[in-house]
């Protein structure tokens, strides 16, 4: 994505939404605040790739854009504006520049856990050391990862992944779940070995239901990294067949694609209910950021948006 089109995708809003009846549209964020009980922010990566340090000055696409450290102090800022938090990533953390050739992910999973990223799922690119590199590096990262569809029983990373997590923000209850791509074709079998692959529209059903009917959550988040779109091959699966084909989820943070989406998506699930989906590009360029605003009954009410642009803005 050139510059020119890269800064039309960013932007902020509020989202005139059907994801329950009578939602609000407001023409400030600040009546939003004044008019909700409860308040949480999403803030989501997708497909790192190892991309440590910002892009050099001479690069043609996105100059002196992107970088952990601009990142880490962005979110310390949002944090000290708002009370209900949330940081999750879309996978791919690996591969991409030397820092991942030299270190094997160890930095990644150690800056992330000082950013105090929440929850993350794994992509296809997050095995490309096999599932020993993986083993080897993952006591870095003090947050869990969430696989849904991908069963390690046979594995040494049986038991070192979750399927799911709930976190309580201020009384608001959400559970979140992580749905990959299939690793045959993508993935050398040497580097995932007997690893399972689950079909994500069926586990991402499962979840929801359970998390929301038995878990008795208050928000649905799926951490995806199967691919927001493929227009060339509109029968494999994707955020927007999953959205569609499923139900009970609120919100589909997706990677893989390295889509820059220019807000967040809204499409009818299979209940006639709408869900959200999201994607920021790649390489730490934008964190994406979503305020979901609650009544007292814990419904949502209103969403707005504001994708955050990472470049030589942000003073670290």
């Amino acid at each position: 994505m050139d510059r020119k089109k890269f800064l039309k995708t960013i932007g902020g809003g509020t989202l005139a939404l059907t994801l329950a009846p009578n939602l609000l549209l407001a023409e400030n964020f600040k009546f939003l605040e004044q008019n909700s009980d409860y308040k949480l922010t999403i803030l989501h990566t997708n497909d790192q790739h190892s991309r440590i340090e910002p892009f050099d000055s001479s690069y043609s696409r996105n100059p002196n854009q992107g970088g952990f450290a601009r990142r880490a102090a962005l979110i310390q800022k949002i944090r000290g504006e708002e009370k209900n938090v949330l940081l999750l990533d879309s996978g791919d953390i690996f591969q991409g520049t030397p820092y991942f050739n030299f270190f094997g992910g160890e930095l990644e999973f150690k800056l992330m856990s000082m950013m105090g990223y929440d929850a993350a799922t794994m992509g296809n690119h997050d095995f490309d050391n096999g599932l020993e590199g993986f083993k080897k590096v993952q006591p870095n990262a003090k947050f869990p990862f969430l696989c849904s569809n991908y069963d390690f029983k046979n594995t040494i990373l049986d038991g070192h992944t979750l399927p799911y997590k709930i976190f309580n923000k201020n009384g608001i209850k959400v559970g979140i779940f992580g749905v990959g791509i299939e690793l045959s074709g993508l993935v050398g079998k040497k580097s995932y070995g007997e690893t399972l692959y689950l079909d994500p529209v069926e586990t991402a059903q499962h979840y929801a239901t359970f998390l929301r009917k038995e878990k008795k959550c208050d928000m649905i988040i799926c951490l995806s990294h199967i691919g927001y779109d493929y227009k060339d091959d509109p029968k494999k699966i994707s955020d927007k067949i999953l959205a569609a084909k499923t139900d009970g989820i609120d919100l589909i943070l997706g990677g893989h694609t390295h889509t820059f989406l220019p807000e967040p998506q809204s499409f009818i699930n299979k209940s006639g209910k709408n869900v959200l989906v999201n994607q920021v590009g790649w390489a730490g360029l934008l964190l994406g950021k979503i305020n979901f605003y609650f009544d007292k009954n814990k419904n949502v009410k209103n969403i707005s948006w504001n994708n955050q642009v990472i470049d030589d803005s942000i003073l670290v």
